[in-house]
């Protein structure tokens, strides 16, 4: 019963699940948008490569690539991206293993959080967008 309820409304659970996944990508490239220099500080803090232009494509993924996988736009490619992506702000912004105190125990759930996102963004590459989709 349960199989053909979901089957049933499965281009509604594609459609609820790109949303949920991509809500938190939007907000936080929104707010890289409005506070790009203090994001660029911020990365260039973690040692990243190239801070500035790491800012630009963090805010091009999250806020633009991610309004498109709600729109259902180039989903399987995109959420592919967005995996590769997830991981390296994993590894580059949430490197628990090399902390101490309240400091590991943040990064080490932002850190699985990201793992938790990838699984989602390949369940999507997989699915692809669904009928309620742009593309």
């Amino acid at each position: 019963m349960l199989d053909a309820l979901l089957s049933s409304q499965r281009d509604v659970l594609i459609l609820l699940a790109r949303l949920l996944l991509v809500a938190l990508y939007i907000l936080t490239g929104w707010q890289k948008i409005l506070g790009f220099s203090g994001t660029a500080t911020y990365m260039a803090s973690l040692g990243t490569p190239f801070p500035k232009l790491a800012t630009v494509i963090s805010i091009i993924l999250e806020f633009f690539a991610c309004i498109a996988l709600a729109l259902g736009v180039f989903t399987r490619p995109l959420a592919l991206l967005l995996f590769l992506f997830t991981l390296g702000t994993a590894l580059i912004g949430h490197r628990y293993w090399t902390m101490e105190g309240p400091d590991r125990h943040a990064n080490q759930l932002n850190f699985f959080k990201n793992m938790s996102i990838m699984g989602g963004l390949l369940l999507l590459a997989i699915t692809g967008a669904g009928r309620f989709a742009l593309m």
